[in-house]
Formats: C-alpha cells, structure tokens, sequence
C-alpha cells in the first residue's frame, strides 16, 4: 500500500483531485480513517477540547500532541499523518520551531507538521522546511490565537483583513509550505487564494473552492455536544447509537440479562469439584 506523502499532495493539486483531510487521536480511530480512502490524518491539537475537555487548544502540550501522535500513526499505514505544533512550542523562536518540530517527527512518526500563523511565522515554517521536515502552514481563524481575536471570529472580511490572509497565504508558501489550512475564511475569498497559490488549501469553514477539506471527526459524528461550528455537516449521529449502546448495556447488566450464558467459558465438572469439593452439576 503506497504512503500518501506531501509530494502527493502537490500532485493532487496539479491535477486538480480534491484532497480529503480528517482528524484522529487514538489508534482504534485512525485504522478505521485509515481504512476508509481518506488521504490525510490530522492530529490536531482539537484534541485539547474533544479528547483531554479543556475550553480550548491554548493549554495543550508537546507531550500531549507527541503522545495522541504516536497512537495514530500505529495505526496508519497510508494515510499522510499531519501533527500539531501547539501553543508556544514555537512562537518562541526559530530554534525551538525546528527542535520541537523534530520532536513531533522523531517521537510522535508523523509525516509532517502544522503551525498556525502566517507572515509572522514565514522565518518558523522555512527553518523547519530546511531540517527536511514538511510543514502544512494555518491561516484565517487560528484557534491558538482565539485570546487575541477575542473569540472564534470569521477573518478577512474587510479590506484590510482580506489583504492580510492573502499576504500570509503567499509568504507561507514562499517559505515552502507544501498546503495551507484556510480556518473561517469566506468563501470567494478562499477560492481567490487557491487560485493564486501553487499548493493545495486545506478548508474548514472556507467554501468549496480550496484544494481540499479538512473536519474534526467528533464533529462530523455528532460526537462532541459542547458546541458545533456553523460550517460542519453531520455525516452520521453516531453520538446518539453511542450513548444507546452505553443505556442498553446498563440495564443488561442492573437486570441481569447480561453476561448470558453464551458470553462465559466453561469448565469440566470433575476440575470444578476437585478444586471446591463439591459436585460440578451442584454449582
């Protein structure tokens, strides 16, 4: 089975295929994505709020990110693996974007890594590129920066800020990013900058003109109550058949329908009397 790789994703875009992106942060998830065509596994630092139930992404660590990483790329054999950089792992400085960035590849076997920001990190993305590291880059609405933004804001929708998402989607590909993530951008504005830009552009929340999409899959299976983000589609209520499942083993275990006979293992009587002194057929 051929490994997706950032090459691929360049060849994707040249050809024009749209590019399939979803997250996972478990091994059990991953085969399943794995398993299912999709090309790309983000192990984004989302983890943070559908897997660890923090309020945001701001408090996930390296460890976090290395240790969710490493699980899903036990259990990918095709899918290219895509991991977070979080929250202050590099803003720091150019050195500890490359170290940490290693870190990620080294410990966690992912296939490349994310960053948000944009202009502001063109130095990051091209120091990490020269260690020979591919960097998917993360522009428009970056949930690292939500204290900043003042919430989970739409981004580029005045003069001013559109320019400013294309100025950071054309320098982090001049720094060699391979594909950009387009967060909460509206969506002719998305579609200008696919247009412009020779990588692939990864949507959510973005429209239906970038390269590709990308979603949490908590959200898209109805998995995640806490909140819903307008731009995500429901592709099955796996929530509700979960949390059916969970009622019905309880009351087969508080009614006692459940272990039943066909779930145990057997002993031979002679075994059961000799070890208890007492008649197999008794007991």
């Amino acid at each position: 089975m051929k490994k997706v790789t950032a090459a691929d994703f360049a060849a994707m875009k040249e050809s024009g295929e749209k590019i399939s992106m979803v997250t996972a942060y478990d091994y059990s998830t991953a085969r399943l994505v794995d398993g299912s065509g999709i090309d790309s596994i983000l192990v984004g630092d989302s983890l943070g709020m559908v897997m660890l139930g923090y309020e945001d992404t701001v408090s996930v660590t390296m460890e976090d990110m290395i240790h969710h990483c490493a699980a899903v790329t036990r259990g990918t054999e095709r899918a290219l693996v895509i991991c977070d950089m979080p929250f202050m792992s590099y803003q720091t400085s150019v050195y500890d974007a490359v170290k940490n960035a290693g870190r990620i590849m080294k410990e966690g076997r992912a296939g490349a890594v994310k960053l948000e920001g944009g202009t502001d990190f063109a130095e990051h993305i091209e120091a990490i590129v020269k260690a020979s590291i591919p960097v998917c880059a993360h522009i428009g609405m970056t949930p690292q920066s939500v204290n900043a933004f003042g919430g989970f804001k739409v981004q580029g929708r005045s003069v001013e800020a559109a320019k400013r998402v294309i100025e950071d989607a054309v320098e982090v590909e001049k720094a060699g990013a391979f594909a950009v993530v387009l967060e909460c951008v509206p969506a002719r504005l998305a579609e200008y900058i696919s247009g412009i830009l020779t990588i692939p552009t990864i949507g959510i929340g973005a429209g239906a003109g970038c390269g590709g999409q990308v979603l949490v899959y908590q959200d898209m299976l109805s998995m995640y109550s806490d909140f819903t983000p307008k731009f995500v589609k429901k592709f099955a209520d796996v929530g509700s058949v979960m949390r059916g499942a969970f009622e019905d083993y309880n009351r087969a275990v508080k009614d006692g329908s459940f272990p039943a006979a066909e779930h145990g293992f057997k002993i031979n009587d002679e075994v059961l009397a000799a070890v208890t002194g007492r008649d197999g057929s008794e007991l």
